[in-house]
């Protein structure tokens, strides 16, 4: 892209590396966030996101200028939905400043009239009178001038395909007099809204209020338009519906990566792709310098790391460990326990996701164990990821992890019987999914699952079997600490009924089989 002269308030379209021009704002940045060195750029607030990133002037354009030749390039669900938030902005933006122009004629007129029946005749009162009017007038330019700057915004929620940038290690809350730059809520794309993700809000640093630390997706790192990847040797095991897209994003993004599954032939395409071969799991972890895992179930963590060949045998002082995957605390904690004793370093990191937010490398990843070894796997975590938490000690990440897959199938359990219900009462499946997605529940995680449903599609995103084990656990956890969870109970129940209808390997939505026989 050419440079241009822009300025703060100016609509763009910020190009970040191998990712398409998206719409954007120019905004102030957090005040903790230094402007990087170098060539100029603007700090931009994307559209239909949570991300936000230095850019550079030669990766910008004019919106308005370019809208067109974008929206012909561009033809994705999501780039659509963030343009619908940018149309939605300038018309809110537009009839404030409508409405700021119209009251202030009506201010106007009503002083001249009130000025007209009480007319002063002293000289002295007149020149009073001027100067008033004078700051009156001067008030009011002020006012339209902040309307018509266009920094009233309030964001839109759907999430930013595949636009990752990095962020710094403590995510900035906007400075105070940037309170009004967020984006008017835009119906249609508010209907669209990914499940807990909404868009421009400032996520918090380390605090007291959250207890935990996040890697956000917006770094000067990323000014050049792409990740800096660490320069360790990277080993990963498991190369699933998760770990593939892992994979891929971390070779995409620059990173020496070897790979091993335990069905090899797996390993061929990111053999292809530029990743290097393990024989076996100790292989790779003695060869690298952090060796990641994802895995299905404990057992499988578990034969992992103690197994013949495993990861144990490859662990010595400096080695590093990630497990990713979703287990209980318990099982993590003893994994942690034997690493260490052989002077590895370990740290769990679960991912919320599923294996299409895995392939365009926006996952969200739950960390805890040893925070240096978090430290050391930035860019690792940028790469697949949009976000990443750091909660503390090994095993809170298991904890969390289960507990958002608990709500997660729970809702994906209600979501199937309010469709059968409807059909069994004779009302419109869709009609039901579209007032849904007009309302408060609106997520793309609702119409993606209503969508298979309706189609009869049940081709794995999220692997029955995994949300299933995923329920067991949390509820074994609530078990622990003498904590009800009536309603996993019930949507377990549901699940394992539709294992035993053969939907195991069949995504998640397919609980709606168990419904219908």
């Amino acid at each position: 892209m050419a440079a241009v002269s822009l300025r703060l308030g100016d609509l763009v379209w910020g190009k970040l590396g191998r990712y398409p021009p998206w719409p954007g704002k120019i905004v102030n940045p957090p005040k903790d966030l230094k402007k990087p060195r170098g060539k100029k750029c603007f700090f931009v607030k994307f559209f239909g996101t949570e991300d936000h990133a230095w850019i550079k002037v030669e990766q910008l354009k004019p919106y308005h200028a370019h809208k067109e030749e974008m929206i012909k390039i561009n033809k994705g669900k999501r780039f659509q939905q963030a343009v619908d938030a940018v149309e939605e902005f300038l018309r809110r933006a537009k009839g404030k400043d409508q409405t700021s122009s119209h009251n202030s004629s009506d201010d106007k007129n009503r002083r001249n009239s009130s000025e007209e029946r009480s007319r002063p005749n002293s000289g002295d009162e007149k020149r009073k009178l001027s100067l008033s009017e004078g700051k009156v007038k001067k008030n009011m330019g002020e006012g339209k001038k902040r309307v018509s700057s266009g920094s009233s915004e309030r964001g839109s929620k759907s999430p930013l395909k595949r636009a990752q940038e990095q962020s710094p290690r403590k995510r900035g809350r906007p400075p105070k007099d940037e309170k009004d730059l967020t984006i008017p809520e835009s119906s249609t794309v508010k209907g669209m809204m990914a499940g807990p993700m909404a868009a421009f809000k400032w996520q918090p640093t380390a605090s007291e209020e959250t207890g935990s630390t996040s890697i956000q997706a917006a770094d000067s790192t990323a000014v050049n338009g792409s990740i800096t990847p660490t320069d360790k040797k990277i080993g990963f095991l498991g190369l699933g519906l998760m770990g593939s897209g892992i994979v891929s994003n971390l070779l995409k993004m620059g990173h020496t990566v070897t790979v091993w599954n335990r069905t090899a032939e797996k390993c061929d395409l990111f053999i292809q792709e530029g990743a290097r071969l393990g024989r076996t799991p100790a292989e790779v972890v003695s060869t690298c310098d952090i060796t990641f895992a994802c895995v299905s179930d404990p057992k499988a963590a578990k034969d992992l790391v103690l197994g013949p060949s495993g990861v144990l045998q490859g662990i010595r002082p400096g080695k590093c460990y990630v497990d990713m995957s979703t287990v209980d605390a318990d099982t993590v904690t003893e994994l942690a326990q034997v690493i260490v004793s052989r002077g590895g370093r370990f740290l769990e990191a679960p991912v919320s996701g599923n294996q299409q937010l895995s392939n365009d490398g926006m996952l969200v990843i739950l960390a805890a164990g040893d925070r240096g070894l978090y430290e050391d796997c930035s860019s690792c975590f940028q790469a697949m990821g949009k976000t990443s938490f750091f909660l503390g000690e090994v095993g809170n990440a298991a904890k969390m992890m289960l507990i958002v897959n608990m709500v997660q199938g729970s809702f994906m359990a209600t979501i199937a019987e309010g469709l059968t219900l409807a059909q069994v009462t004779g009302q419109s499946q869709q009609t039901l999914l579209d007032i849904l997605n007009q309302g408060q529940l609106a997520s793309i995680f609702l119409d993606q699952k209503c969508q298979n449903i309706l189609q009869g599609n049940f081709k794995p995103d999220f692997y029955l079997k995994y949300i299933q084990k995923d329920l067991r656990l949390a509820i074994a956890l609530g078990d622990a600490v003498n904590h009800p969870t009536p309603m996993a109970a019930a949507a377990n129940e549901v699940y394992k009924r539709a294992k035993a209808l053969d939907q195991s390997d069949n995504d998640m939505s397919a609980v709606y089989r168990a419904y219908i026989h």
